[in-house]
């Protein structure tokens, strides 16, 4: 089956092996559902080796991604041999099976993690009062799961559809259970609710009003959008374009952005970090790149600390 959706920019290259091997690519959901199966099915004690097949299984074959993974992490760490930079790829790949394992496990019987925080006055500062506020993440750790995890109100997240479009089904019927609000494009569940970016003007209403109603909206602040302005900023001292539509929605709602990350510690083990908020000030365009290009620098902050739980599978720069 042709794959019709236009990949985001984000998006590893698919070159011809996406045509070729159409469902059986990394991006078909064979791959989604055999993963969500062998959390389900498999006893503790043999998750580490699943794991280690998955991961290895995927360094061996994904070589484009492999090389991504690399690239971008000499710019983070520096230089080195050819075979410090398989490591670095590999257990890149290892903390992002891991960290997909947890995701599932989440949302199919509810296990928590423990998690430690750091930042908590700042936390508790940014929810003072009744304003909204926007959590701004990045493709960092738990990630995904974080966003769901910090809410001590309602929290709406806004997520890229996947590349595939069954895949795409998949994901939002994971995220739809057990009830589904509206058209399918968000799911409840409780403390959050999951939003699919689509070509949809509404969206960014209802976002604002979600934010003036006092509500929580997490979204990812370190990749463009398929659709949508972005703005060029500076990572590690090289040019990025981030989409402007976190710093936007904030001027509009009269509200800050709360960078936050969480990193995976170990099984089952999280620490989430709250970073110092981001307000929009200026006017026009200017005053937009200004605050991106502040949440530029906690992202770059956040690959700091753990390289290794960064997960950008395109090479960002040449």
């Amino acid at each position: 089956m042709a794959i019709d959706v236009a990949p985001p920019p984000h998006a590893p290259e698919m070159g011809p092996m996406r045509r070729w091997l159409g469902g059986l690519h990394f991006t078909g959901v064979i791959w989604y559902r055999l993963h969500r199966f062998g959390v389900r099915i498999l006893p503790e004690w043999s998750l580490k080796l699943f794991m280690a097949l998955f991961t290895t299984f995927f360094f061996l074959s994904l070589g484009g991604i492999r090389r991504a993974i690399a690239a971008n992490l000499d710019v983070v760490l520096g230089p080195c041999s050819w075979w410090c930079r398989q490591q670095r790829a590999y257990r890149t790949l290892w903390n992002f099976a891991w960290c997909l394992s947890e995701r599932y496990e989440r949302l199919e019987s509810g296990t928590e993690s423990l998690e430690s925080a750091e930042g908590e006055e700042i936390w508790r500062q940014a929810l003072a009062g009744d304003k909204g506020l926007i959590l701004v993440t990045a493709h960092i750790g738990h990630w995904e799961v974080g966003a769901m995890q910090v809410h001590k109100r309602h929290v709406h997240v806004v997520r890229e559809d996947e590349i595939d479009p069954k895949a795409a089904a998949f994901v939002r019927e994971l995220f739809s259970q057990p009830s589904t609000i509206g058209d399918g494009a968000a799911a409840a569940k409780p403390g959050f609710t999951m939003h699919f970016v689509r070509n949809d003007p509404s969206m960014g209403l209802r976002l604002l009003s979600a934010l003036r109603n006092g509500d929580l909206v997490a979204v990812q602040g370190d990749r463009p959008r398929r659709s949508g302005r972005s703005c060029r900023v500076k990572l590690f001292d090289r040019p990025l374009d981030l989409a402007v539509g976190p710093a936007a929605l904030a001027r509009a709602a009269g509200v800050v952005l709360l960078p936050v990350f969480v990193f995976r510690l170990g099984r089952h083990q999280s620490r989430i970090v709250f970073r110092p908020t981001v307000e929009v000030t200026g006017a026009g365009a200017e005053g937009l790149e200004t605050a991106m290009q502040q949440v530029a620098e906690h992202v770059e902050w956040a690959i700091r600390r753990d390289p290794l739980q960064w997960f950008c599978f395109r090479r960002l720069w040449p």
